[in-house]
This record gives structure tokens, C-alpha cells and sequence, in this order.
């Protein structure tokens, strides 16, 4: 009744399809090889006999799982949410909506259900695997019932937060940016509020809710921070504040829905309604490059004319990221090999890596909506000119994006700040950090050319990087784990390497596989894990020539087809024979 026909449509027409059952089994068996992986990569083939060494590792088991299904979560609501309502105004469908008899309510609503059934259906299938676990021990059904709670409170809140942005931006980007860029500051300026007023203090409290991460870890560790003999698992603060925030973030964009949409620029003025001043500013022209596919990206607003306000947001939280880590710890404490500022850089560099890969996949997903992609082909333009083109205005409109971290990484590294930091591993960091953002870049656009449906795109584009960025993650954290016996367990996360390689496989060879996507799928995974294993044990030139074989030889794969066979990549032609 209160999300309308939108979500109804929604709710009858995905369980006809069979990705959705796909989907959800692949989801499933995603969390029994990550299962297996950690059962392998810390106890190996020994027999445990021991209960208690039993009900350890099922503590550790939920653990894993429970971050890893919270991060999917927020990601993916939040993706899903704001993709479905921008493809909706990009293909210009949003206001045949706004012109039926639906309420405001049913339009956000349904849309905001729309977008989250697949992530609830998700998290339904992932009950049994929790359960499951708490066969093993370790863990209590309180736990893991408060631990789905909170998924989904987190799961309404980003996608609510989507969809606001949503239907207050016009561009694909901005709505994207906006959105991922608005998130990291929530979750940053709340951890700075419990850092700074104090975690027993009743605005820090108030903070701690806020940060679905810090609610997870007072799940896992009840007895943490409570009294001797006495535990507190409950999140039902956490869980009513996080809903709570979901139900204003909707609040607003139903009351605002109207007033942002439609926007003024789809009403076009009558030319006899301009003055002469005006008419002849309109007629005035400007001198276009020979590549008129970079010049439009670089001298117009083809992003929208808040661009400039994302940058400045992204340039605003690396500063209070570079002055929250002023006179931090040098030593590598976390995982034992990296530093706090190695990690902020990093967190800031895997943030500019998503935010390029998203400009690079709506760079083709607004001509493909926009119905001008169509008028580009059947001009003199060439493949090389549009790809070049497009790639080229990405590199110059994320240009902060990517000298912004490197600088933050070389000023504290120079200032001995960064342990084993040098010029030499400087320079591979900024050849490396170059090669994973032309790899972003060229995977949007790759993804852009094979999937028809802009929301599938998007998705499958800033999916596939998330799932590297997080499975590096795991990756790391297993291997530290298994140090002593890495040798005896190097199986189990070869069989992990070949569960991500298949996906890979699947997402680049979507429409048009071809031998070097192939090898690039095979080979990314398992150089990425050797130059996991090299970084842990101190290497820097290893580390470096993996990164940049794997991810250059990647980034080939995608650019030579998309220029030399650019009806082909699109399926406008296929060949003969």
C-alpha cells in the first residue's frame, strides 16, 4: 500500500528471470568458498577435536562473513538505489512518471523497494549460511539475528541516501558521486565525533549508532567495554537510529520530489521570447578541435555544472584526512605491514579509483540514454577518436582524483612518516597508482560498450572494482593469518583465486569474449595475490611489476577491441565465417 505499483511490478517481473536465481545461488556458494578459504587458510587438513577450538573458529567465521555482507550491503543499496532513478531521467522516463496519478509516496517508495528487493532477498538467502555457523559454535542466534537487523537498517539508510541524491541531480555522475563521497563523509565525521567527544560521552553515543561498523563490532565482541561476567550484543539503538535516518532521507525527497523534478532546462524558451541580446549570445560559436569528442568533454559542462562542488568535497575529505593523521604512528600496526597513513592513501586511492571508474562508465551510459550516441556513429568521428576522446576527457576531469593522493602519500612519506619509504617506492607507487586508474578508467568504458542497460553497466563496472578492492582485503588478512603455515594452506586460496577469476571472466566477457580477456581474468587474480604476498614480505620492485603487467595487460585487452572493432563491441555488426 505504501510503496504502490512501482515495487509491485518489480516484485512480480525478477523472479521470471533467471539471473535472479543465479544470483542468489551464486551468492550462497560465495560464502561457502569464503568459508572453506578461511577454514583452510587456519586450520589446514588437521583434525580438531577440541570444542573449544571448534566454537573459535565459528566466532571467526561470523566475523569474516559479517563484515564482508555488511560492506556488500551499503555498497550495493546504495549503487542500486541511485543507478535505477538516474537511468530513469537519463532515458527521460522519470517525467511520464511524474505525469500519472501517483503520489509522491509511491514514487520514492516503490523506487527505493525496487532497488533494495534484490539486496533483501540477498541477505534472506545468507540467514541459513549465519545459522549455519552458529552450529559451530561461537557465536549465539541473539548475534546473528541483530547482525541481519542491522544489514538491512544499513541497507535502507544508504539506499534512501541514493535516492535522494537521486532525484536531486540530473547527471549520472554527480548522482554517483555525490552519493559514494557523501557516504565516506558520514562514516568519517561520526568516527571523529566518538574520537574526539569520547565514546562514553552522550554526543560520541549518539555518533557510535550513526556507524553501522562500530554497531557490528559491538555485535561480535559483546563483552567487549561491559561489565565482568555481563555481555551486550543488542543493536537495537543502532538498528531504530539507522531506520530512523532512512525514514527523513525519504521524508525529504517526497516533500522535494515535485520541486526538483522536472528539471528547468527540460523546458526549452520560444527563440521569440528572447531579447536581441540574448539571440545573438545564442548564435555566438566557439572554434572545435579536430577531436570533438575531447574537446566537449573538456571545454562544456558534459558532467553537469556542480562537477566543480565534487571536487571540492573530495579535495575537503582528504584534507581532514592529511590532518587527522598528522603525528600518527609510524609503525606498520595494521595487519602488521602497513602504517596509518599507508592506509589512509590507500583508503583515499581505492575512493578515487571508484569515483573514476564511475565517470568513465557514465561517460558512455549518457550518450547510449541520451539517444546520442546513435549521432555519433553516423558522423566522420572514428572508434580511435570517440574512445580516445572519452578516455582523455576522464583523465583531465579526474585529475585531482588522481595527484591528490599520490601528493598526500609523498608528503608524509617524506617526512618518515611511511616505514621503508623511499624514493625508489615512491616512484613505483606513482607508476602503480597510474596503471590501476587507467584500468578503472578503461573498465567503465569497457563496461559501458558490452551491457545495453545503463543500471546493469554501472553496476557490473563499480562491482567488479569493489569486489577486487575487497577481496585484496580478505586476501591480505588470511595471509597474515596463515604466516607460520602458509605453505600447507597456499590451496585453499588458489581455490579462492579461481572463484574470482571466473567471475572476472564473467563480467569482461560479457557480449564480446575474446583470448586476451580470457588471460587477463586468469592472470589478474593470481599476480594480485603474489604481489599480496611479496608486499607482506617487503618487496617493492616485485610488488610494482605484478601491478603493472596484470592491470597493464588488462587495460590492452579492453582498449584494442574497443578501437578496432567498435561495431563489434557494441553488436552492431558481428563477423562473417
Amino acid at each position: 500500500m505504501l510503496t504502490g505499483p512501482i515495487f509491485g511490478r518489480e516484485a512480480l517481473t525478477i523472479p521470471r528471470q533467471f539471473k535472479h536465481y543465479l544470483l542468489r545461488a551464486g551468492y550462497v556458494a560465495l560464502l561457502f568458498v569464503l568459508v572453506y578459504t578461511t577454514r583452510q587458510a587456519t586450520i589446514g587438513f588437521q583434525d580438531v577435536q577440541n570444542l573449544g577450538d571448534v566454537a573459535r573458529f565459528g566466532s571467526l567465521i561470523f566475523q569474516v562473513l559479517a563484515f564482508v555482507q555488511l560492506a556488500l550491503v551499503l555498497f550495493f543499496a546504495l549503487l542500486f538505489t541511485a543507478g535505477n532513478i538516474a537511468q530513469e531521467k537519463d532515458r527521460q522516463t522519470l517525467i511520464l512518471l511524474l505525469m500519472t496519478d501517483l503520489r509522491n509516496r509511491e514514487l520514492v517508495l516503490g523506487k527505493l523497494g525496487a532497488s533494495l528487493l534484490t539486496v533483501c532477498v540477498l541477505l534472506a538467502v545468507s540467514t541459513p549460511v549465519f545459522v549455519g555457523v552458529h552450529l559451530l559454535g561461537g557465536v549465539s542466534l541473539e548475534q546473528i539475528g541483530w547482525a541481519l537487523a542491522l544489514c538491512t537498517a544499513t541497507a535502507f539508510a544508504a539506499g534512501s541516501w541514493g535516492g535522494l541524491v537521486a532525484f536531486w541531480r540530473e547527471k549520472t555522475f554527480q548522482t554517483l558521486a555525490i552519493s559514494v563521497l557523501g557516504l565516506v563523509l558520514f562514516i568519517g565525521l561520526s568516527e571523529t565525533v566518538v574520537r574526539v567527544a569520547g565514546v562514553d560521552s552522550a554526543i560520541g553515543q549518539c555518533a557510535a549508532v550513526l556507524n553501522p561498523f562500530r554497531s557490528l563490532t559491538k555485535i561480535l565482541y559483546p563483552f567487549a567495554g561491559t561489565a565482568a561476567g555481563t555481555s551486550s550484543s543488542t543493536a537495537l539503538v543502532a538498528v531504530l537510529s539507522l531506520f530512523g535516518v532512512a525514514a527523513v532521507l525519504s521524508g525529504v525527497t517526497i516533500l522535494r520530489l515535485r520541486v526538483w523534478n522536472p528539471n528547468r532546462s527540460v523546458f526549452i524558451p520560444d527563440q521569440t521570447d528572447l531579447t536581441q541580446s540574448e539571440a545573438a549570445s545564442k548564435s555566438r560559436t566557439r572554434a572545435i578541435w579536430s577531436n570533438p569528442i575531447i574537446w566537449r568533454e573538456i571545454r562544456t559542462r558534459a558532467y553537469g555544472r556542480k562537477i566543480v562542488l565534487i571536487k571540492l568535497a573530495y579535495l575537503a575529505l582528504a584534507a581532514f584526512l592529511g590532518y587527522s593523521l598528522i603525528g600518527s604512528s609510524h609503525k606498520a600496526d595494521i595487519l602488521g605491514a602497513i602504517s596509518p597513513v599507508g592506509a589512509g592513501f590507500v583508503g583515499l586511492g581505492v575512493l578515487s579509483l571508484m569515483l573514476i571508474n564511475a565517470q568513465a562508465v557514465t561517460a558512455f551510459t549518457s550518450e547510449r540514454d541520451g539517444k546520442t550516441l546513435e549521432l555519433l556513429l553516423v558522423t566522420d568521428v572514428t572508434a580511435k577518436e570517440f574512445i580516445f576522446g572519452k578516455l582523455g576527457g576522464i583523465v583531465y576531469n579526474s585529475k585531482e582524483l588522481i595527484v591528490v593522493p599520490l601528493l598526500l602519500m609523498g608528503y608524509f612519506g617524506f617526512q618518515g612518516a611511511v616505514p621503508s619509504f623511499s624514493s625508489e617506492t615512491f616512484f613505483y607507487e606513482i607508476l602503480g597508482f597510474l596503471v590501476l586508474a587507467a584500468f578503472a578508467a578503461m573498465l567503465g568504458m569497457h563496461s559501458g560498450i558490452c551491457y545495453d542497460n545503463s543500471r546493469a553497466a554501472i553496476a557490473n563496472s563499480l562491482g567488479t572494482v569493489f569486489f577486487l578492492c575487497i577481496g585484496i582485503f580478505i586476501f591480505m588478512v588470511l595471509v597474515v593469518e596463515t604466516r607460520s603455515s602458509f605453505m600447507l594452506q597456499v590451496q585453499s586460496f588458489f581455490l579462492f583465486i579461481g572463484v574470482g577469476s571466473i567471475g572476472l571472466y564473467a563480467s569482461l566477457t560479457k557480449k564480446n569474449p575474446s583470448g586476451a580477456l580470457l588471460l587477463t581474468a586468469f592472470m589478474l587474480p593470481f599476480l594480485t595475490f603474489y604481489a599480496i604476498t611479496e608486499f607482506l614480505l617487503g618487496g617493492s620492485l616485485g610488488v610494482f611489476l605484478c601491478v603493472a603487467s596484470s592491470y597493464g595487460f588488462g587495460v590492452l585487452a579492453m582498449l584494442i577491441p574497443a578501437i578496432s572493432d567498435f561495431d563489434v563491441a557494441l553488436g552492431r555488426t558481428s563477423f562473417d565465417g
